[in-house]
């Protein structure tokens, strides 16, 4: 069966001579060609390694027989996905990011504010997770309030320092200028202050789609009805089926990329205007 790691290994080789060949180019489709062509890589790896040493299904599922799992439990994937990233992870993201940027504002307005909210903000959100997330729980339920509620724990910070950060980088000179047009606090804000802080705040859009996800997964590992990825990855793993846990966890890292695709790609469409979206 090594014959199996060999063959996986030239295919290696090749693609990472194919990727050195793409770097030359340089051009759209070479920039796309060269993730796939890794991962495709790394994939016949994995397959190659687990069939040329016989490992156990136990220890590392074959990506044939993941793959072989997640077409067979579409169905059940599909409600895990609905129940987790839609029910929990969603709500939590609109809630929690939404409040972050409305107390942001209300911060950035009031001194006290931000003189007493920031650092119990940053006390809080060192908070672990996992300690807050049966309290949720036991306060909220075993549905999806509770895993929204530890999702808006843990996006509403990031989201609010990150806001906080964007309305205070337009530099005095600006304000200044604004000053002298007599210009309202809604005004600046509107016409100065927001587009100026449009980086900071998608980047704080972007780093809660991962953390939205996370938080609603973990909040499902304390209590959850027969449905959610947190509950077949907790499952699976007691039941030894790894392929199971597995797919459940290509589902969600399909989930995580493409949200944060869409947060990315509509963080283009609205600030293509700014120096850091300009090649």
């Amino acid at each position: 069966m090594i014959q199996w790691f060999i063959l996986a290994l030239a295919v290696w080789v090749v693609a990472f001579m194919v990727n050195l060949w793409l770097v030359q180019r340089n051009d759209f489709l070479s920039r796309l060609a060269m993730p796939i062509t890794l991962g495709v890589a790394l994939i016949v790896l994995w397959e190659g390694i687990v069939l040329g040493f016989d490992v156990s299904p136990i220890v590392l599922p074959a990506p044939s027989s993941i793959w072989a799992r997640f077409w067979a439990e579409t169905p059940t994937l599909w409600a895990d996905f609905v129940q987790t990233f839609v029910g929990g992870a969603l709500s939590g993201y609109i809630m929690g990011c939404g409040a972050g940027f409305v107390v942001a504002v209300l911060v950035d307005r009031s001194p006290f504010l931000r003189a007493g909210l920031l650092p119990v903000g940053n006390f809080i959100a060192a908070l672990p997770i996992i300690g807050i997330a049966p309290i949720f729980v036991m306060w909220f339920g075993f549905g999806w309030e509770s895993k929204a509620a530890v999702v808006v724990a843990m996006v509403f910070f990031p989201m609010l320092i990150n806001t906080v950060a964007g309305l205070q980088s337009a530099d005095a000179m600006q304000r200044d200028l604004m000053r002298t047009y007599a210009a309202s606090y809604p005004q600046t804000l509107l016409k100065l202050r927001l587009p100026s802080a449009a980086p900071f705040i998608f980047n704080g859009l972007k780093i809660c789609t991962t953390l939205a996800l996370i938080g609603a997964i973990v909040a499902e590992f304390f209590g959850s009805p027969i449905v959610g990825m947190g509950f077949r990855i907790s499952t699976g793993a007691g039941r030894l089926e790894l392929d199971m846990v597995w797919a459940t966890i290509v589902v969600a890292a399909l989930a995580g990329s493409a949200f944060y695709g869409v947060v990315a790609l509509f963080e283009k469409r609205v600030t293509f205007w700014h120096p850091s979206q300009r090649r």
